[in-house]
């Protein structure tokens, strides 16, 4: 699948927001000068209201663009009724966001307590930070997918359109899939994947496009020196993993690794 002109304004409109709202976010955290227990309630009681407003706008945005690809498909049907609250805040992970941006502050103590300068201390507490607020807008995004898919009954599916500078792998093992619409799709933290929902007449089956799959797999081999399709010789399972978290559902992740960006796996799209 390739991104229409409707994805493309959808996606730029989704960037700005995320652009306005890590931006704030991250001058709110490096003006503190102090990161004590007050700075922190003092920062949550400023920045929290900002990314509840990124979530609500990423959500709005979502249900009218779903809302046109359903016009696209040739389908008509009631506006979608959307509650806010139940795609954005608390909802997203079952915890209470203060407790959730607690924990840059956390990080910053945590290394403090390793013996770390404070400016390497600030600088983990803010990639936590912006690794948190990434994932929290995200989780708007897939959250909303689903339950405006659930209105939509000529809708049977979702996938995964890549869009970002660069594409991890786990993203483009996702976007090789086709998954059901009351699934949330797996993401990774800081995961901008388009989510595009799939009106089908039948299940074209898990993995939807064979080729670049294959090509992957491929890339695999030639980075480990051996692949197996069927997972025998190799346990893909330890390369790239689905797995659930506790607040956030489905993540992408390596078994034993973390991605940090695009050197560490680079695999061309």
């Amino acid at each position: 699948m390739t991104l229409t002109p409707l994805d493309r304004r959808y996606g730029a409109s989704v960037r700005s927001v995320w652009a306005s709202v890590l931006g704030r976010v991250g001058q709110s955290w490096a003006g503190l000068g102090s990161w004590r227990d007050a700075d922190a309630a003092r920062f949550r009681r400023t920045t929290l209201p900002i990314i509840l407003a990124g979530e609500r706008q990423i959500a709005t945005l979502t249900a009218s663009y779903l809302e046109q690809l359903y016009r696209d498909l040739g389908e008509r049907g009631p506006r979608v009724k959307l509650d806010l609250d139940a795609v954005t805040g608390q909802s997203l992970r079952g915890v209470d966001p203060v407790d959730v941006y607690q924990r840059p502050f956390v990080e910053v103590y945590t290394a403090l307590s390793d013996g770390e300068p404070l400016d390497v201390a600030t600088e983990r507490g803010a990639h936590r930070l912006e690794t948190i607020a990434k994932t929290d807008l995200q989780l708007a995004r897939t959250h909303t997918v689903r339950e405006v898919a659930d209105q939509q009954p000529a809708v049977e599916y979702t996938v995964r359109e890549l869009q970002g500078e660069y594409d991890c792998a786990l993203c483009m093992i996702a976007s090789t899939q086709r998954y059901h619409k009351r699934d949330l799709a797996p993401i990774h933290p800081g995961c901008d994947c388009l989510v595009k929902t799939v009106k089908a007449d039948f299940d074209p089956g898990q993995v939807i496009d064979e080729d670049r799959l294959e090509r992957i797999h491929d890339l695999v081999e030639e980075a480990l020196g051996k692949a197996d399709r069927g997972g025998r010789a190799v346990d893909y399972r330890k390369i790239i993993i689905a797995r659930e978290h506790g607040e956030i559902g489905p993540v992408l992740g390596y078994r034993g690794q973390r991605f940090t960006g695009p050197d560490d796996i680079t695999l061309p799209t």
